[in-house]
This record gives C-alpha cells, sequence and structure tokens, in this order.
C-alpha cells in the first residue's frame, strides 16, 4: 500500500476555483484532510472556460494554450498548500489532478470525455508524481466517466444507515448508500445545481452567484416555467447518467425562455426550485428510503436551497451536511480525487460499475512522473 500524503485537486463545471486538499491516506477508508485552499482563475482565463461550456468551439493552437494556462494554474494552488501546510513536495506521494472538463459525451457512438490541465506541467511545476485523465478508463470500459465521487463516499462512510449523498457543484449528482458493510452502492448526475443560477445571476445582477439564494428568495417559482425545465427527457432517463454544461447551459434556459416573460428574480426562483425538484424527485422513489442526505459542495452554503430541498423532500429523511460525518463540504471531491491517486499508486480499481455502468472495475487515471523512475 502507498500510505501517505497526497493532494486532491478539483475544478468543478462552474469553473469557479481550484479546490485543493492535502491529505493523509492510511488505508482506503482512513483520511485525514491536513490542509486545504481554494484559488480563483484569473479573471480572462475563467471567461474563456465558462464560454467553451456554452459555445464549445476552438482552435488547436488556443486549445493547447488552454490546456498549459489550467495546468499553471494547478501547479500554483499545489505551490500554495504545501507552503500554506508547511509541506514539502518531497513529503507527498502523488497529485490528484481531476482538471477542467471542458466536455463530456457519454452518449454518443463514440463516447468520450475531456478534462485540460496538462499533468506533465503540474508534476514538472511541483516536483511531485502526478495522476491525472481519471475518467476516460471507465469510459474505454462502457461507462459514463463519471460520477467518480460515490466509490469515495462509500469507502469513507462505509457502515452507516441508509444515506444519500447530495453534490451540489454546477451539476448535482447523488450517491445512494443503501447502509452496513456490505451495502449495494450507486449514483449519478440528477441535473444542474448552481450552473444555471449563477449563469443567471452574473447577467442579471454582476454577481458570480446568488449568495444564500437570496435573490431567489425574493422572487416567486414559475410553476409553467417549472412544467416545461422539467419535461427535460434527461430527467426522466434512467441510470446510470451524466450531464453538464454541454447540455444544460444558456441556450438551454433561453429555449424556455423563449416564449414567456417574467422578472429575472422569478426566473432565478425557478431554477432553484429545478435543482430541488430533480434531487427529491430521485430521492423519493428509493427503496430503501435513506434515513439521512448528506449535503456538500457549494451549494450546500445556500440556506434558501436547503430549506427548499427539506421541503420537497420526504419527512421520514434528514438532512444534513457532510461535514457531520467528517467529510469537508467545500473539499469532497478534492478530497476524493486525492483518494484516487492513492487507489491508482495502491494499483487498485477506482470506479464502481454500479455507478457509470461500466462492464469491469478499472484502475483509473494516467501516471505522470515528475521525475525519471
Amino acid at each position: 500500500m502507498s500510505n501517505g500524503l497526497y493532494i486532491g485537486l478539483m475544478s468543478g463545471t462552474s469553473a469557479d476555483g481550484i479546490d485543493a486538499a492535502l491529505v493523509e491516506l492510511s488505508t482506503s477508508s482512513s483520511i485525514n484532510c491536513v490542509s486545504s485552499l481554494t484559488t480563483k482563475y484569473d479573471s480572462d482565463l475563467r471567461t474563456r472556460l465558462v464560454r467553451l461550456n456554452s459555445e464549445p468551439h476552438i482552435r488547436l493552437d488556443d486549445f493547447i494554450r488552454l490546456d498549459n494556462r489550467v495546468a499553471a494554474a494547478f501547479a500554483d494552488a499545489v505551490e500554495q498548500l504545501l507552503q500554506h501546510a508547511s509541506i514539502k513536495p518531497g513529503d507527498v506521494i502523488a497529485i490528484g489532478s481531476h482538471g477542467q472538463t471542458i466536455f463530456h459525451l457519454p452518449d454518443d457512438a463514440h463516447p468520450g470525455t475531456l478534462q485540460i490541465g496538462n499533468p506533465s506541467i503540474i508534476a514538472a511545476r511541483t516536483g511531485i508524481d502526478t495522476i491525472g485523465d481519471f475518467r476516460r478508463a471507465d469510459m474505454a470500459h462502457g461507462g459514463q466517466g463519471a460520477p467518480l465521487a460515490p466509490a469515495f463516499h462509500a469507502s469513507t462512510l462505509l457502515g452507516i444507515g441508509p444515506t444519500v449523498v447530495v453534490n451540489l457543484g454546477g451539476i448535482a449528482n447523488i450517491t445512494i448508500l443503501t447502509g452496513g458493510d456490505s451495502g449495494r452502492v450507486s449514483g449519478f448526475d440528477t441535473g444542474p445545481a448552481n450552473t444555471l443560477m449563477d449563469n443567471w445571476c452574473q447577467q442579471h445582477r454582476d454577481l458570480p452567484y446568488d449568495k444564500d439564494g437570496a435573490w431567489a428568495r425574493s422572487g416567486v417559482c414559475d410553476p409553467q416555467l417549472l412544467h416545461s425545465m422539467l419535461g427535460d427527457p434527461f430527467f426522466h432517463a434512467a441510470p446510470p447518467k451524466t450531464t453538464g454544461l454541454d447540455h444544460f447551459n444558456r441556450h438551454w434556459l433561453d429555449a424556455h425562455l423563449a416564449h414567456t416573460t417574467l422578472p429575472p428574480a422569478n426566473v432565478q426562483a425557478t431554477l432553484l426550485e429545478l435543482t430541488a425538484t430533480t434531487i427529491t424527485n430521485e430521492i423519493s422513489v428509493l427503496d430503501p428510503l435513506p434515513d439521512d442526505v448528506l449535503l456538500c459542495g457549494g451549494g450546500a452554503h445556500n440556506s434558501y436551497l436547503v430549506q427548499r430541498i427539506e421541503a420537497l423532500i420526504d419527512r421520514r429523511c434528514s438532512v444534513g451536511l457532510t461535514a457531520d460525518r467528517g467529510i469537508d463540504v467545500d473539499y469532497c471531491e478534492a478530497l476524493a480525487f486525492a483518494w484516487l491517486a492513492y487507489r491508482h499508486k495502491s494499483k487498485m480499481t477506482g470506479n464502481l460499475i454500479s455507478v457509470t455502468g461500466a462492464s469491469q472495475p478499472a484502475i483509473l487515471g494516467g501516471f505522470y512522473p515528475a521525475t525519471p523512475s
């Protein structure tokens, strides 16, 4: 086993920054977060990434530059984390870098996914072996390549009762733990979490996001718009299923707004209701019904979103935070990719076929050494 210190790096679909976590791992289920921080992309880089999500067209030379700029930002985050924790690069076994997803194509005749942030640059800059490109090995075996966090949740939350973990990032995904030491694990994306709300807030309020859901709270959910959005086939598809900004983006929202005129605050309220509804609809049909629903990700700080989830969910479910079980709300996915780097170095599989639909478990990620072995 490759016990010791690992770093996990994650930037989600909203491209609002890089989460970095320094993690001590002694077994696959024993994880201790030593230090963590979040760094922001510079405004020009973030603008380019967000634009690419909704308009996925780029020249090859610009793609190379963008790949390397994201890698440099990830390397900067590692250097800041090491300085913050007073840790030397040689003390870290490996970095697990998710990269920045710019396109995800799970249902195509030739399925694939693309995360940028050149791992060779991260390894060279930091002097630490880097594991990257985690999703494609699962897809090579017929899987969706996502979500990958459920395997981490299953390992670190081993032995608890029936529980659902809800990650409220740009896109929402759920992990379903049926309970017990050998309980079945499943999970999938449920649809947009913060991405549409953030985009709408940026356009109409010139703010990066709707802090605490205050703007949504000031509006009124429009039933007709909500019904229109809920008609999207993704919400009615059976798992395994994943999605991203290539589907749920501003063009998608504009299509639903084309025949209606609503105050912007009402649109925001309806987008928040869409997130809460699509999550709770999936949980309500589970058997057994979970005892606990644990929230993580940026949306867990949106008190109005949490309130609407609590209002819509079955009263037998208790809604809390992953922090209640020792998993930091803001760094859950960064912790997961540190854990996946540990799994790679230990020659252990990292995907769950019950989640991704792959034909077999696989060791995830490519190895990018800092120095010749």
